[in-house]
């Protein structure tokens, strides 16, 4: 693996490594706390030209290569995941539909300012009944003149309360399946727009998730993103780019929960030795250090993918995502074990560990569909 040539790739990942524990760990416990995301932390992540990542030059992006996007990405979640999200968003779940078939207006209209200007977007896919089958929705659009009206409902959308637009999707004709699908850019203040966020949730508390309603909601036609009916593709463009974030995401929290278990094991002393020296506690230590090794090797795998020019390499962000999400799940689960009464105490990060890691295996395709997929790869049911 090599870095792209511009970017120092160590001294990039030494910068990140410092800037999260200098500036996001001190807070991280009390905006999770709060349900509140941290916008002035995200924008000094954009003062550092890290929301561009892959996002290329002339949108203002860093033209970073996708190994070191996804190690960025690592190294960040090591701290405060959520600040991974942010990292990845431009690029990923609300940027990645508009960069592939969004025209050079639409690009310089949408993702400059993603990147440049502090601003945030939201990705409107999932719907109440739908789920994971995305070609099933039931929001419907009509074209009215120059303009497009749009009514349904999507669940579960994050960055509700900090999205200046969403990108969502909206069928001309049920009866048409995937081939009915429109792509629209929905200003957040659009009339007919209802937000409606989820309190309280399990896990990625900072990340406001909830309904978005439409109501009659109108959408100039030069918002639609891709032609008529190529809606659905719009949305299957993010959804790699997606699963590789959440992935190395996944890795980062699994790597945090080694690093406290690890460190806590040497301190904490029982029957006049470190908990470290206990056989069982060391069997825990190697299930997480082999989990995030394999890890990392699966979530480079699918960077490389990219990188060898792969728009969707399915099998490999499939396979890093399911596996990367199911460590940081064994791994949150083994440090609050090691932990002991500590684990539960907010005194400690391991219970948001492992509150965010459950939560991990269910978005971005929840983890038995990767399953599925997986196998049948495997038994030639899906092809290349």
């Amino acid at each position: 693996m090599t870095a792209t040539p511009t970017i120092d790739r160590d001294h990039l990942l030494e910068t990140a490594r410092e800037f999260a524990r200098r500036e996001i760990a001190p807070q991280v416990a009390a905006y999770d706390r709060e349900e509140r995301f941290p916008r002035e932390l995200a924008n000094r992540l954009g003062e550092l030209g890290w929301l561009g990542a892959v996002v290329p030059s002339e949108y203002g992006g860093a033209d970073l290569d996708w190994v070191t996007f996804a190690m960025l990405i690592e190294e960040v979640s090591r701290v405060c995941h959520c600040m991974g999200l942010a990292l990845s968003f431009p690029s990923g779940l609300a940027g990645a539909g508009i960069l592939q078939y969004g025209t050079e207006e639409q690009k310089r209209r949408f993702i400059t300012p993603l990147v440049t200007e502090g601003r945030f977007a939201g990705a409107g896919v999932t719907e109440p009944g739908s789920g994971t089958d995305v070609a099933n929705m039931q929001t419907t659009c009509r074209r009215d003149g120059d303009s497009y009206v749009i009514n349904g409902a999507k669940a579960w959308i994050s960055m509700l309360d900090v999205a200046d637009w969403f990108i969502t999707f909206a069928t001309l004709d049920r009866s048409l399946g995937r081939g009915g699908v429109c792509a629209f850019v929905v200003p957040a203040d659009a009339p007919g727009l209802t937000r409606r966020p989820y309190k309280n949730k399990l896990g990625f508390r900072p990340l406001a998730s909830g309904d978005l309603v439409f109501d009659e909601v109108r959408v100039p036609a030069e918002n639609r993103i891709g032609d008529e009916g190529q809606g659905y593709s719009v949305a299957m463009a993010a959804v790699e780019t997606g699963r590789l974030s959440v992935a190395a995401r996944a890795l980062g929290l699994a790597q945090a929960s080694l690093d406290a278990s690890v460190e806590y094991a040497r301190e904490r002393v029982v029957f006049g030795q470190p908990t470290g020296r206990f056989q069982l506690v060391q069997s825990k230590i190697t299930d997480m250090v082999v989990g995030v090794e394999s890890s990392r090797h699966f979530v480079r795998e699918a960077a490389l993918a990219f990188d060898g020019g792969d728009p969707r390499p399915r099998r490999a962000c499939g396979i890093a995502k399911m596996h990367a999400s199911d460590v940081a799940m064994m791994a949150a689960t083994h440090a609050v074990q090691i932990h002991g009464a500590y684990g539960v105490s907010d005194e400690f990060p391991v219970a948001r560990y492992m509150r965010d890691a459950k939560v991990f295996q269910i978005v971005e395709g929840n983890n038995e569909l990767h399953r599925a997929m997986v196998a049948e790869y495997a038994l030639g049911f899906r092809g290349a």
